[in-house]
Parts: C-alpha cells; structure tokens; sequence
C-alpha cells in the first residue's frame, strides 16, 4: 500500500526508477540465458527488458505532458548470477508481482486523489501487468514440468511466448519516440 503523503506523481516518478531497474535486472538475466546457451529464454528476456525501458520512457513522457517534474534515478542493485534457469524466471516472476501491486498503487493514487488523468493513464498498464504475471507463472510452470528438459522449455517460448497479446487500449507514448 503507497504512503498516504505520497501524490500520484511522486509515486510515479518512483516507478519509473522501478522500471529502469527492472529493465536491467530482466537484462542480466537475459544474459544469463544467453551464456547458458538458452537463445529463446534469452530472446524472451531481451524483449521483457526493452519493454521494460520502454514503460519508463512513457511514464517520463507523461510527467513532462502534464509539465510535471521529472527525475531519472539510478537502478536498485541487481542480481547478476542465478542458481539455474528457473531461479531466474522466479526472479523475474516476483518483478512481475511486484510491478502489479506497485501499478495498483498507482491506480489507487490516482484515484483517491481525483486525478482523472493518471487514472486513465495507469489503466493501459494495469491490462498489461495481468497478462505479464499470466505469463510468467505460465513459463514458471513449464519450466517445472520440464524437470530439467531444457529444450522443451526453448521449445514451448518458440511456440508459445512469441507474439504479445494486444490490449483494446493504445500504448501511452515514449519520451524520445517520433513525433506526429
């Protein structure tokens, strides 16, 4: 639950910290996978990370739409090695987890205080994180099944985890993205 003395943009300006870290940490263990020679865990991770950096740019690019103050924070430490591959997507399950309740919070801010604007805002992210979480307890959970059967595990992120789901509401826009 955020600080009650915590406004909407005070929380959102510590989310985007959130997410830069975020970024990096799914960044690491992309890494990770990709030295362990788990190109589709890899690539999936990769994909995971951008889309990370990229939920902190639209969050920016709102706060300076709004002509709010902005501040670029440096990353919360990360975790770099990992036991095996599903201690890293437990890893990146619980930021998953832990972006819901902090976008919830967002959401709850917004709307206590009566501020329409980043209400609408956060829903887009709110869509996402269902789908996020769903889909790393999905992969959590293959990578159970597969007990150790790596390939299988490539095999299902081929099949499975290539496209991303579309949500009916369009993306906020990113800082530094082309203007119309």
């Amino acid at each position: 639950m955020p600080d009650t003395d915590e406004s909407f943009p005070d929380l959102l300006r510590t989310q985007i910290r959130h997410e830069f870290t975020a970024a990096q940490q799914i960044l690491a263990a992309a890494v990770y996978f990709d030295s362990h020679r788990l190109p589709q865990l890899a690539g999936h991770a990769y994909g995971r990370s951008r889309e990370h950096y990229g939920n902190a740019l639209r969050m920016v690019q709102y706060l300076l739409d709004r002509d709010l103050p902005v501040q670029i924070g440096g990353p919360e430490e990360i975790v770099s090695t990992f036991e095996s591959p599903r201690g890293a997507i437990g890893l990146l399950l619980e930021i998953e987890q832990d972006r819901s309740t902090r976008i919830s919070d967002l959401a709850r801010a917004a709307r206590t205080s009566g501020d329409f604007l980043g209400e609408r805002f956060v829903r887009w992210f709110l869509e996402e994180q269902v789908k996020n979480v769903a889909r790393m307890t999905t992969l959590l959970a293959v990578i159970d099944r597969a007990d150790g059967q790596l390939f299988d595990v490539e095999e299902f992120v081929a099949r499975e985890m290539r496209a991303r789901p579309r949500t009916d509401i369009p993306a906020p826009k990113m800082a530094g993205a082309a203007r119309n």
